[in-house]
């Protein structure tokens, strides 16, 4: 059975306005978007400007809203982090999200691909007067959440240098253990197990592993790819990947942020609609 098509309503300022939330590497950044952000946001609504100094203020001033929309003006870390903390409130895909683009564009690789307009202008009018977008969260047994999708990549080759004569092997990145090379690529043992099924068993070098969130819903999309073959591809609501052997981890990028430490296992739940992401209409 196909998923249900994801509904798209109107968003509309709501009665009680909008919550617009500065993130502070926005204003010390790019103040001039920042101030061009507040200017249309307060032209076209009810807009309590909120200017926190630190990710607590943030927390606090997105607790106490009141029937207020959310409205982050910064950049993809900025817009997870709102996420994350409006996850688990009761009704929490109910209300929507709106974000205005500020950054460099290395920052902003998220917002591009869930389709919000990076120019603050475009996307100010976008959360006055777009379209509400249901979509899904993938979140790890400790409560991180990921917007878009994740992906694990095997450590690159060890760096060669000449010392005294002779060729040492010089490791730049961890785990060392868990890292083999396969046909000049670097490769990575590792289990996937998707809905409990094991999608790949550890002793097959892995060289990527990507999971992602599908916009049109349904499960999300797994695909592991391997060196001088075709990748392997799979689909399911729970995604868990482990490594054994003494000082075996790995490392994943979510959200297009840098990679967090190394861990031993990991597993992904998806959560259908739960969270909603105001975007142009049309």
């Amino acid at each position: 059975m196909s998923a249900p098509e994801p509904t798209m309503s109107h968003a509309g300022a709501p009665v009680g306005g909008l919550l617009v939330l500065v993130d502070p590497v926005a204003r010390r950044l790019d103040g001039e978007s920042v101030r061009i952000a507040k200017d249309v946001l307060s032209a076209g609504a009810a807009a309590k400007i909120c200017l926190p100094d630190s990710q607590e203020e943030f927390a606090r001033a997105l607790a106490r809203r009141g029937h207020r929309r959310p409205v982050v003006v910064g950049d993809d870390g900025a817009l997870v982090r709102a996420v994350g903390l409006l996850h688990g409130e009761p009704g929490a895909g109910d209300g929507a999200v709106s974000l205005v683009p500020v950054g460099p564009a290395g920052s902003l690789s998220l917002a591009r691909s869930l389709g919000v307009p990076l120019s603050a202008v475009f996307a100010a009018r976008a959360a006055l007067d777009g379209v509400t977008r249901p979509r899904d969260l993938l979140v790890d047994e400790c409560g991180a959440v990921v917007l878009g999708g994740l992906r694990i990549a095997a450590p690159p080759a060890p760096a060669v240098r000449r010392a005294g004569g002779y060729r040492s092997l010089l490791r730049t990145l961890l785990p060392a253990p868990a890292t083999a090379r396969d046909a000049g690529r670097p490769v990575q043992s590792l289990r996937v197990e998707v809905d409990g099924v094991v999608l790949v068993d550890e002793g097959r070098p892995v060289e990527d592993v990507a999971v992602r969130t599908r916009e049109d819903g349904g499960p999300a999309r797994v695909v592991v790819r391997f060196p001088g073959g075709a990748p392997l591809a799979g689909a399911g609501e729970t995604v868990t990947v482990s490594v054994a052997g003494p000082g075996a981890a790995f490392r994943y990028r979510a959200d297009h942020a840098p990679p967090g430490p190394p861990v031993r296992r990991r597993t992904w739940t998806r959560h259908p609609g739960a969270w909603s992401l105001t975007l142009p209409r049309g």
